[in-house]
């Protein structure tokens, strides 16, 4: 296991911003670390990175025990905290450099290239970091959490301030990264996580709400499952109306139906009996699992 977290308890005076939680992350999984503002996420991982220490409870990085104190789990950690700190005076190579002595880092100028490369930063590598847009700005971030070739990344909203183009950019870029580190990475932007991970981990108020694959999640974690059908005729919406364990009718048209249902698969079976009963034809008929932000949405709210 490359992160486990046991029983984690993090309190500020009277608050728990973390409450007894427990997760384990193998070596190669992308996993996305969602919840709302104030849920416990950045605390989590400054204690997993340690940058803060915990109350009870305790994570380990690769096999050892992480503390404020524990410069070896340190170096198996890239951290890219969310305020993302430069110094925006010195230029991106400069910078990068300075990162490297920090680590006392051998090969220094192949690992300066590599990581330059990796994130993009080439056409941009010679100007001072205070130029730089904040695309930019987040790329040389995560240049200075690669560049001592990490074993484990922590990235704290990689993606936040950025447009369109450059999210599609950074998204690859970890894509690429986690087919030989592991990634625990927290955003708002919830379709990056569904383009990018395959597991997802929820927190709420400091507890962990849902742990598992994306498409379980989907599957098994909500009641919001849509079925959509079409038939040739006109019908009356009565006539839907006597189907089971549908919550919700929608009628965007006289042919056509959105129904809101927790078991799509008998939804479905029913629509066929419906028409094989009335003398319908069914023109198309599909499901779709409820997306991320509806998953986040009921477990959140």
């Amino acid at each position: 296991m490359s992160i486990v977290v046991n029983n984690l308890t993090k309190i500020y005076g009277t608050q728990k911003a973390v409450n007894n939680i427990s997760f384990t992350i193998n070596k190669g999984e992308i996993v996305g670390f969602l919840g709302p503002n104030g849920a416990g996420k950045s605390t989590t991982m400054k204690i997993i990175t340690g940058y803060l220490s915990a109350d009870n409870g305790n994570a380990q990085v690769c096999g050892e025990n992480v503390s404020p104190d524990s410069l070896s789990t340190k170096k198996k950690i890239g951290y890219l905290p969310e305020a993302n700190p430069l110094y925006f005076d010195m230029y991106v190579r400069e910078y990068l450099e300075f990162v490297a002595g920090v680590h006392k880092i051998k090969n220094e100028k192949i690992k300066i290239k590599n990581a330059i490369e990796t994130v993009g930063l080439l056409l941009e590598a010679n100007k001072k970091i205070g130029q730089l847009s904040k695309g930019y700005k987040q790329r040389v971030g995560l240049a200075a959490a690669l560049i001592h070739d990490p074993e484990v990344l922590i990235l704290d909203e990689p993606t936040s301030g950025l447009d369109p183009n450059q999210i599609i950019e950074i998204r690859e870029v970890i894509k690429k990264l986690g087919k030989d580190k592991t990634v625990l990475f927290s955003s708002h932007i919830l379709q990056e996580v569904e383009a990018i991970c395959d597991r997802v981990i929820i927190i709420n108020k400091g507890n962990i709400v849902a742990d598992d694959q994306l498409s379980n999640l989907q599957k098994n974690k909500s009641n919001n499952h849509t079925v959509l059908v079409q038939f040739k005729e006109n019908i009356g919406i009565e006539t839907i109306k006597s189907l089971k364990e549908v919550t919700k009718i929608e009628q965007p048209q006289t042919s056509n139906f959105k129904l809101t249902t927790s078991n799509p698969e008998s939804v479905r079976k029913q629509l066929l009996e419906l028409s094989l009963k009335n003398n319908l034809n069914i023109v198309s008929l599909q499901s779709e699992s409820s997306s991320l932000e509806d998953i986040f949405r009921n477990l959140t709210n």
